[in-house]
């Protein structure tokens, strides 16, 4: 692996890249330190409560949401418009037919997507800041806006909102350039590296916990050991498939016979990868996001709803369950778009290939809609559970700050291996041997 390493920083061309998304990510961490005008730091953070959703989408913004920075939304935005504009694919013809035309319809799609983001971002930085403005510190009772009346207070909100809105689109700006010139997805690896900057974050506060409870230090091994399985879990369950054989028939073109190769058919497990976790998490996180526009937190308005987005607290069992469930239908739903087995019966027959055992056209599509059935089970189990079982492990022991550790270490692990097969393609075109094999 090292050699790899050697060698990719050795060719000029993939030094560059790896260079420029070094920078862009660095580029990232600075915004995420510049602090938004008439905010108060120290009241915002008593929002991001232990289990909330705030706590959440802080996590996913690496810090920048609790201390109110340029990039306190991150890519959530951007997200939430791509998971609505591929519900609409599949239910809007003309998008569906952008769809099919390959990379130009691909870049008008992106288009679209970027707009709807627009207004997500426009739509959320609105409730957030009315739930600043709503949120009063204990101490100075002075609300989290410093000017919350008037003139000022007119300033100070078109200010705010302005602020969050164009860090979200430059965020998304920054992911584009890191696809075009850098290494793997750019709105993945600053995902990715607004998470792992928050890593030093939890184990102080996990530390603070032990000190404050000695007898939790005989969870501490037991913590380590199983986020380590957790990691080694994940990879496996990532490179698994299933592999349906396929034999091409033999057939004469002129003097030459061509065809009558085996091959197969890839399904793997986690094929749908993190997004259905994704999805999951924007609905369950709607109550929240719409309480806060209405100035209705879990500890704060009307008992009704307050209690309601309570229940939508991440350590909380009716989210877990909720959330489980979610998880599965959302990977269902994902692979139903993704993969056709009609259509991939028809192709098979054009090209004179067929599944051993079954014949060309329903027999072998019917089949292939079974296996995959069986797989995405399988997948959904598994994205599941590890999912949730931070948070049924956080309400056995009492440790808090571990009830998003198995998200955080789908995607994680998820934009490793993405950002590694992206590094051995490059080895790969320049003939270098791969750390993959």
């Amino acid at each position: 692996m090292f050699q790899v390493f050697r060698n990719a920083w050795k060719d000029p061309a993939l030094r560059k890249k790896i260079l420029f998304t070094l920078l862009i990510i660095v580029i990232f961490r600075f915004g995420a330190a510049i602090f938004v005008p008439f905010l108060e730091p120290s009241t915002i953070k008593q929002m991001m409560g232990e289990g909330t959703i705030l706590n959440y989408l802080d996590v996913m913004t690496g810090g920048s949401l609790s201390n109110g920075t340029l990039f306190a939304m991150s890519i959530t935005p951007y997200i939430n418009a791509s998971i609505i504009v591929q519900l609409l694919t599949v239910a809007i013809p003309a998008l569906e037919r952008l769809s099919k035309e390959g990379e130009e319809g691909r870049k008008k799609i992106n288009k679209i997507t970027k707009y709807v983001a627009l207004g997500i971002g426009l739509f959320q930085a609105i409730a957030f800041y009315i739930g600043l403005r709503n949120t009063v510190n204990e101490t100075t009772h002075k609300s989290a806006v410093l000017y919350t009346e008037g003139f000022d207070g007119v300033i100070a909100a078109i200010t705010i909102v302005a602020c969050f809105v164009a860090g979200a689109s430059l965020i998304i700006w920054l992911g584009d350039q890191i696809s075009q010139k850098g290494i793997g997805n750019g709105i993945s690896m600053i995902l990715f590296a607004g998470i792992i900057s928050r890593v030093p974050d939890m184990v102080i506060n996990l530390i603070k916990q032990i000190s404050v409870a000695p007898q939790n230090w005989f969870f501490v091994p037991l913590i380590l050991v199983i986020y380590v399985l957790m990691i080694a879990f994940v990879i496996l369950m990532t490179n698994a498939e299933r592999r349906i054989p396929v034999q091409y028939a033999k057939r004469v073109v002129g003097r030459k016979m061509y065809g009558g190769q085996t091959n197969h058919i890839p399904i793997k497990v986690a094929m749908a990868g993190v997004m259905p976790i994704i999805f999951a998490m924007s609905i369950m996180s709607l109550p929240a996001t719409i309480g806060y526009f209405f100035g209705v937190t879990a500890t704060s308005g009307h008992a009704f709803w307050s209690d309601f987005i309570a229940l939508f607290s991440t350590n909380n069992v009716v989210y877990a369950i909720l959330y489980f469930f979610l998880i599965i239908g959302f990977n269902y739903f994902y692979i139903a778009m993704q993969y056709n087995p009609v259509q991939i019966a028809n192709d098979l027959k054009k090209n004179n290939g067929a599944i051993p055992g079954y014949r060309p056209g329903k027999p072998t599509s019917d089949f292939i809609h079974n296996s995959l059935s069986k797989v995405t089970l399988v997948g959904a189990i598994f994205l599941g559970i590890i999912a949730i079982f931070p948070i049924i492990f956080q309400n056995l022991t009492g440790i808090t700050g571990l009830s998003l550790g198995g998200t955080t270490i789908l995607i994680v692990v998820g934009v490793a291996l993405e950002t590694v097969r992206a590094l051995e393609s490059q080895m790969m075109m320049r003939h270098h041997k791969g750390f993959l094999e």
